[in-house]
């Protein structure tokens, strides 16, 4: 086997075998980078010499006995995390050539477990978007083509299309990513990989460039459900320095993926109904589980249908305070001014994509004085509802079956020039973020022209291990196989 085509479960144990070492899936995954990465646009930032001398390291490691639970994998991280050292840019001109001197948790866990970092792979910019289109550093390539159509160029998915797209066309084992309103699942989906959003506190926030802070969260993208399940518990503990971090015990996740579903419950919401394949697949999804001996129980979430509106109110809002600090005076691009306001104004200009600035607009409206009740207030209101719907429903099943996204991977310039339209992308994936809970996205089927489409399972809050369980039985009934056309 070419070590590219490893899952990262599978290169684990094909190190720990001595059947591959880590410099030899370094060096494949760098050759790969450098032969696909002109055509994608996955990476921003490769560090070659920084992955090499660590995969050294990693086997040295190994060697003495010493392995960690991801010694020597070779693994890509979203530029939004803040890497010590390595430029961390998040997609956007007004950071720069920001090198933090200092590094996120998430990533300092997984340098801890021995994790070997690749490089940092694109996104929208500060994670705003839903295809990849808004980053400074241009958009990223779906390695997915459509059957008919192949030189259509088809989007990844945001904001964590890099992720996404690195992973499926094998120029990393997995990858970090970060979701605020589907950034994981929506890429994961269009990619044909998985993906799972934690519950909100799960995984640090300390080091990840803000987007909407009551919302974001990190997680893993991955070839297999149990690959996410792997990285996820290296992501995932306690930090001090985050506030909203949970003080709660990391399970072992992995073993959840070999768990029985037998008699499990799981919910199908009656609001979510649509038309088409992505139906279609959904009704194979129930299939599939009932045929594992779980369930299958009708239920209502009355406030979905508010979920979009409310989150494209809750997230400009904070977007348009977190993205105060951006200024031109302590850190990142700076155009002078003839005064402080000048080069306040004239810095965001030029620093700030159409789509920030869509956002911050939007933001800054729904909090000013007169508006602020009318919308903001109304929009946490509506929250609390939806948050109460899952509430109400987890009386009646353990998980909640929905798409992960009304259609397959779309080409570049389909729908982009209609925000509303790149907004409907996120219509099933919203209600987890507001409600803080964990989701995840898991390669189902094809559609008709060759894309891949997937399934999200949603479950209790902290309760991870019943989604991992779920989403392995679908992805063991699926048998999905099928590879992009653009890989290495």
């Amino acid at each position: 086997m070419e070590p590219v085509h490893f899952t990262l479960a599978g290169a684990l144990s094909a190190m720990e075998e001595g059947v591959v070492s880590s410099v030899e899936l370094t060096e494949a995954h760098l050759r790969a980078i450098d032969t696909l990465n002109p055509t994608l646009n996955a990476y921003i930032t490769v560090t070659a010499d920084r992955a090499m001398d660590a995969a050294r390291a990693a086997d040295e490691r190994r060697a003495r006995g010493d392995a960690g639970p991801l010694t020597g994998a070779p693994i890509a991280i979203k530029d939004l995390f803040c890497t010590a050292g390595v430029r961390t840019t998040a997609g956007s001109k007004i950071l720069g050539d920001f090198v933090p001197p200092y590094e996120s948790t998430v990533t300092t866990q997984l340098l801890r477990d021995g994790a070997v970092f690749l490089g940092k792979v694109n996104l929208d910019e500060f994670a705003m978007g839903s295809s990849n289109a808004s980053s400074a550093f241009g958009g990223v390539l779906n390695p997915w083509q459509r059957r008919d159509e192949p030189e259509a160029r088809l989007v990844p998915g945001g904001s964590s299309g890099g992720s996404a797209a690195a992973v499926a066309a094998r120029i990393a084992l997995a990858a970090t990513a970060t979701d605020t309103g589907g950034s994981i699942r929506q890429p994961a989906a269009f990619c044909g990989i998985a993906g799972i959003k934690p519950t909100y506190g799960r995984c640090s926030r300390f080091g990840i460039v803000a987007y909407a802070s009551s919302l974001d969260q990190a997680g893993p993208v991955a070839r297999t459900v149990e690959d996410c399940a792997i990285l996820l518990r290296s992501m995932a503990g306690f930090d001090p320095k985050d506030s909203t971090s949970a003080d709660r015990a990391v399970p072992d996740f992995a073993a959840a993926c070999h768990a029985s579903v037998k008699g499990m419950r799981i919910g199908v919401p009656a609001e979510y109904a649509l038309a088409g394949e992505a139906q279609a697949l959904w009704e194979q999804g129930i299939a599939w589980l009932r045929d594992a001996g779980a369930s299958i129980v009708p239920i209502s979430l009355p406030h979905a249908k508010f979920a979009l509106p409310t989150y494209y109110i809750v997230a400009p809002a904070e977007a348009s305070s977190n993205l105060a600090r951006y200024d031109g005076v302590r850190f990142g691009t700076r155009v002078p001014g003839e005064d402080l306001q000048d080069l306040y104004e004239r810095t965001r200009a030029a620093g700030f994509g159409a789509e920030v600035k869509r956002r911050i607009m939007i933001g800054t409206y729904v909090l000013s004085a007169g508006y602020y009740d009318a919308y903001y207030v109304k929009a946490q209101q509506v929250r609390a509802l939806i948050r109460r719907d899952f509430e109400n429903a987890w009386a009646d099943c353990d998980a909640i079956l929905t798409p992960s996204t009304p259609t397959a991977a779309f080409a570049e310039g389909e729908s982009q020039d209609d925000p509303v339209a790149m907004y409907l992308n996120d219509v099933f994936t919203v209600t987890a973020n507001l409600a803080g809970l964990p989701a995840m996205s898991v390669p189902a089927g094809l559609n008709s022209q060759g894309l891949p489409l997937g399934l999200q399972v949603i479950g209790r809050g902290f309760d991870e291990q019943t989604v991992f369980s779920v989403a392995a039985a679908i992805e063991r009934a699926a048998g999905f196989t099928a590879l992009p056309q653009v890989m290495a």
